[in-house]
């Protein structure tokens, strides 16, 4: 069976791949360095776990330690299972698509009750391979589940199924409406991928150790979905789903999840990000030169600036430089940085000379220097909590006393990303020694111009009242 992600809606991290292909060896992931520098789960204020698998056994693989751990942490836990999984087998001479989801429904039964005995199974018996089609069915039995303290535990929002991908964005999304915190767990991630593979943003990973009691538990689970480590039968169609080979990633004696709404310490998206993602999606991967939304953006936000012409401008995550450019025609000088030299080496080719580039990591490599104006469009939402509140402080101390500070982000949920625009927005709207002169908010962004005290409308700084 195929196993390809389908759905426009969601991103995947891999656009396809198949179960019976040789995968990434599990000795492979067992000798990265990376694994073990991937900091613990936080349980503090943990008081519900609530965990979502697209299929039964996803429960199991991704999260079985967890389950185990949460259950004998004497805490409660609900596991929500979307489908019934009775497409594992569609060529299947010998099981019918109802017998199969009738044989997994035990199977998880068996399996949830081996790995925490007092946890509540859900099954929603949504159509295998059409979890996007019933996303409201989901996220209506999540945001019932949903209570103080929960940790909502899903599948990875890239893991490359389509199921598992929408299972997770909805559980992400869940989460943030209701203000709980949230990881992914891989599954295929550990087959298609390989260590050190910068499309998996373990920046934001989360590992647990299993002890020996958990880790038992664990593996009598994955026994228990016999249909999908055993064949269903000797015939062609009923081959085995999870091969050896497959499993070995779930035999090890730690889980590791990526980190998504309030959970952990989310750290800021470093230079390999995106580096990994120009090589992936191409010299314009946001499509600042195409897409109406960004022309019209821009155009806002060039408007929105209170002066004609400014002295020293800094424009931060100048990208490509398609703003830098335009931004170039309003400043006598334009510093664009950026952390990504494959952009800077494409921004160099198209600015006009009045614009230097610089490659820096912000806020640590902050450029030197007073600026009359700083544009800090689409960037602030890589840092992590820490460095906005850094990056907020020397973008305060950089501004001349008629300086003006133009911001401009995304609203929507990006898993990859440490924060949301709002979060950016709410931090740079508290900080001490900047206040708003405009505002203009959509669904879909945010743009804010903020300018040391006193604040003075434009009409007024031009004599009209």
């Amino acid at each position: 069976m195929a196993l390809v992600n389908d759905d426009p809606a969601v991103r995947s991290s891999h656009d396809e791949f198949t179960h019976d292909s040789p995968g990434t060896p599990e000795q492979d992931w067992a000798r990265w360095p990376g694994l073990r520098d991937v900091p613990a789960l936080d349980w503090a204020g943990v008081e519900h776990v609530l965990v979502v698998a697209a299929h039964p056994d996803d429960e199991t693989l991704g999260a079985g330690g967890l389950i185990a751990t949460a259950a004998a942490r004497g805490l409660p836990v609900d596991v929500v299972v979307a489908t019934d999984g009775e497409g594992s087998h569609p060529a299947s001479p010998t099981t019918t698509p109802r017998e199969l989801a009738e044989r997994r429904g035990e199977e998880v039964r068996h399996a949830v009750s081996t790995l925490a005995p007092g946890a509540h199974l859900h099954r929603l018996r949504v159509p295998d391979g059409g979890v996007g089609g019933d996303r409201a069915v989901l996220a209506a039995r999540l945001t019932r589940l949903v209570r103080g303290g929960t940790l909502l535990v899903a599948p990875w929002t890239g893991d490359g199924h389509p199921d598992h991908d929408v299972a997770g964005a909805v559980a992400a999304q869940v989460a943030a409406e209701r203000g709980a915190r949230c990881v992914h767990y891989p599954v295929w991630v550990w087959h298609w991928s390989h260590p050190g593979d910068v499309r998996i943003p373990w920046s934001r990973g989360v590992s647990l150790d299993l002890d020996p009691d958990a880790h038992r538990r664990k593996q009598e689970a994955m026994a228990a979905h016999v249909s999908q480590t055993e064949p269903l039968s000797a015939a062609p169609g009923d081959e085995v789903l999870l091969a050896p080979g497959v499993l070995e990633h779930f035999g090890r004696d730690a889980e590791f999840f990526l980190a998504g709404q309030g959970a952990g310490r989310p750290r800021s998206l470093g230079a390999e990000f995106f580096e990994g993602f120009y090589a992936e999606h191409g010299d314009d991967p946001w499509g600042f030169e195409d897409r109406w939304y960004e022309r019209r953006k821009r155009a806002l936000t060039l408007a929105s600036l209170p002066r004609e012409r400014f002295r020293n401008g800094l424009e931060i995550g100048c990208s490509a430089g398609v703003f830098s450019v335009e931004l170039a025609q309003r400043c006598e000088s334009l510093l664009a940085v950026d952390i990504s030299p494959s952009a800077l080496e494409r921004a160099r080719a198209r600015v006009p000379q009045n614009v230097r580039t610089q490659v820096a990591r912000v806020p640590q490599e902050f450029p030197d220097g007073e600026f009359d104006l700083v544009v800090l469009a689409e960037v602030a939402y890589y840092c992590d909590p820490d460095d906005l509140r850094d990056l907020v402080e020397r973008l305060r101390a950089c501004l001349s006393p008629d300086g003006v500070l133009v911001a401009c982000h995304w609203r929507h949920l990006v898993e990859d990303y440490p924060l949301t625009g709002d979060e950016v927005h709410r931090t740079l709207r508290g900080a001490a020694g900047l206040d708003l002169l405009a505002r203009h908010e959509e669904e879909d962004f945010l743009l804010d111009v903020l300018v040391p005290a006193p604040v003075v409308s434009v009409a007024r700084a031009g004599g009209l009242v």
